[in-house]
């Protein structure tokens, strides 16, 4: 058995992020070690582990291929910079993920999480629009309920209240599609609801608002983060084609949907759609290390850098970009993803773990369940004039009893590890039923 990680003694210094720090700390739950589809607490405790950790621990917890990839590289060469010098590791690493990013985007550029990956396409999209003559194009578009991590151009195209309120100033040009949540026509649909792909429509609204100065539009193919909103039948179709019209580049943000997430390595081959940009992190390191990555379009790249003059092409980058440890990571997480066909096995157990989560749906305070892929988001009535309150007390009672939940708002939210079986979700679904009637009143 894995040693058990010391008790913290004092828990002033660390102020942790997206946390009720005071609440924490008065009655903090903590997470010791972690193997396969469990954490364990400081007593042993098993807590099943329903999120992936933070939708990121794809293949399961602790792989010892992943954790040998890190140790040998460690031992060779701990960090080398990538401006104007290589490394050989993180050229393999770039190729391993080109391999299975969608046709035409071939060209990866490493940054070190989902929020960097986001701001990232965002200046290569702006680039673009300037080296090919449209320098105008500087209006970037998100989408209501969007969540683009937790940078200023995150946090611009983002469309999470609470994310940007608080800090006021916000980037310039920047505007929002409607989100697709129409739960009168779509609640408890099992997959991609029937209904909204006319949403996409709004587009049209802003380019005969804006003419030709958007850049780019940025979207989730699925939005986890803001409590599961499935894309309705066609409606990235549409988004597609309209940006094509208008020349206006698509960015899908996988940070959630890629390595196996929606039953497809990425999730634009899941819904049909292939971007000019695409954006990864949390999966593709199984996150033993921090590493981000955005995947670019040959026409994209090609545009940007083969008419720059002589020199840098693109004054943008990482210290840690391309980090050897973190691709040492990479390479050893995707040779499991393809070993073990976890996309393949995430695709054959979705039917059973969509059938847990509707099992809810007749619980007291459930008034809807979506689902896709191994993810699933049930939402509830909240408490009159307490927001969150019974969503929290939920994953208060869960953790006590071994599972680990997510939760935004009064949604609940499940991403498991692609590793999952059938008793895993029966045990998933049968303690999350118990919690939702303890707190039925």
């Amino acid at each position: 058995m894995n040693e058990i990680a010391p008790r913290p003694n004092n828990l002033d210094a660390f102020w942790m992020p997206y946390t009720a720090n005071r609440a924490f700390k008065g009655a903090p739950r903590m997470l010791a070690r972690a193997e396969g589809m469990s954490y364990y607490t400081n007593d042993n405790q098993e807590v099943l582990d329903g999120t992936a950790g933070l939708w990121c621990c794809n293949a399961g917890h602790g792989r010892r291929e992943i954790v040998e990839a890190i140790q040998k590289q460690a031992a060779v060469m701990d960090f080398a910079p990538t401006f104007q010098l290589g490394h050989p590791i993180a050229f393999q690493a770039a190729a391993k993920v080109a391999e299975h990013t969608p046709a035409g985007l071939d060209r990866i550029f490493f940054t070190n999480s989902g929020s960097e990956s986001a701001d990232t396409a965002l200046k290569i999209a702006l680039a673009y629009q300037r080296a090919r003559g449209q320098a105008q194009r500087v209006r970037l578009v998100g989408r209501e309920r969007g969540y683009h991590g937790v940078g200023f151009g995150g946090i611009s195209v983002g469309g999470i209240g609470p994310n940007r309120k608080q800090f006021g100033a916000q980037l310039p040009y920047v505007d929002h599609l409607p989100h697709t949540h129409l739960p009168a026509q779509n609640a408890f649909s099992r997959g991609q609801p029937e209904h909204g792909a006319h949403m996409a429509d709004a587009l049209e609204n802003l380019v005969a608002l804006h003419g030709d100065t958007i850049a780019a539009v940025i979207v989730e193919p699925l939005a986890g983060s803001t409590g599961v909103l499935v894309p309705p039948v066609g409606y990235l179709q549409r988004l597609r084609e309209l940006c094509d019209k208008h020349g206006i580049l698509l960015i899908f943000d996988e940070v959630i949907t890629g390595f196996g997430r929606i039953g497809t390595f990425f999730g634009s081959e899941r819904v049909g759609v292939t971007p000019d940009i695409l954006t990864m992190a949390k999966g593709l390191t199984n996150a033993a290390v921090p590493m981000g990555a955005v995947a670019v379009h040959d026409k994209v790249y090609r545009q940007i850098v083969d008419d720059a003059p002589a020199g840098i092409e693109l004054f943008h980058g990482y210290t840690y970009s391309g980090h050897p440890l973190a691709a040492a990571a990479a390479i050893a997480a995707i040779d499991l993803h393809v070993s073990e066909d976890l996309a393949g096995r995430a695709r054959a157990m979705e039917d059973y773990f969509a059938d847990g989560a509707h099992s809810l749906r007749d619980l007291p305070n459930v008034i809807d369940i979506r689902n896709m892929g191994l993810v699933s988001g049930i939402e509830l009535q909240g408490r009159a004039g307490k927001p969150t309150d019974r969503a929290v007390r939920i994953f208060h009672r869960c953790f006590d009893e071994g599972l680990l939940i997510r939760t935004t708002g009064d949604i609940i939210a499940l991403s498991p590890p692609l590793i999952i079986e059938k008793h895993h979700v029966d045990r998933i679904f049968g303690t999350l039923a118990d919690a939702i009637r303890a707190e039925a009143a």
